[in-house]
């Protein structure tokens, strides 16, 4: 009877730890940016280069943080113009999304993982 007990238990916990997963899943990520993330804003500041420089730091920053996140899987070098580019395509095959979202799928892409990122 002690081994059913043990068994019992173990398929408790997997279920909860599945069931914890699940809930974590549906929790959206937390983006720290600008007031206004829409790849409409991006497009918009192509007229203004000083606007488009702090887009470009800040997704350069989000790859940063890829990199500290995932240690094995880091995103090589990349210049801000092939960041530029990347989003500038992005945006015009997806206008209706979140330019921030261009650098999830561009950290994707560049640290060879070619997948989004899973928990």
């Amino acid at each position: 009877m002690s081994g059913l007990i043990k068994l019992m238990h173990c398929a408790v916990l997997m279920s909860t730890a599945l069931a914890a997963n699940l809930v974590c899943a549906a929790v959206p990520t937390k983006i720290l940016g600008f007031e206004d993330m829409s790849c409409r804003a991006w497009v918009a500041s192509r007229s203004d280069a000083e606007q488009r420089a702090l887009y470009v730091a800040w997704l350069r920053g989000v790859l940063t943080g890829h990199n500290y996140a995932n240690p094995s899987q880091q995103v090589a070098t990349i210049s801000p113009a092939t960041v530029e580019q990347y989003v500038n395509r992005y945006c015009s095959e997806k206008p209706a999304t979140q330019f921030s979202d261009a650098a999830f799928r561009l950290s994707d892409q560049f640290s060879g993982r070619n997948a989004p990122i899973t928990k």
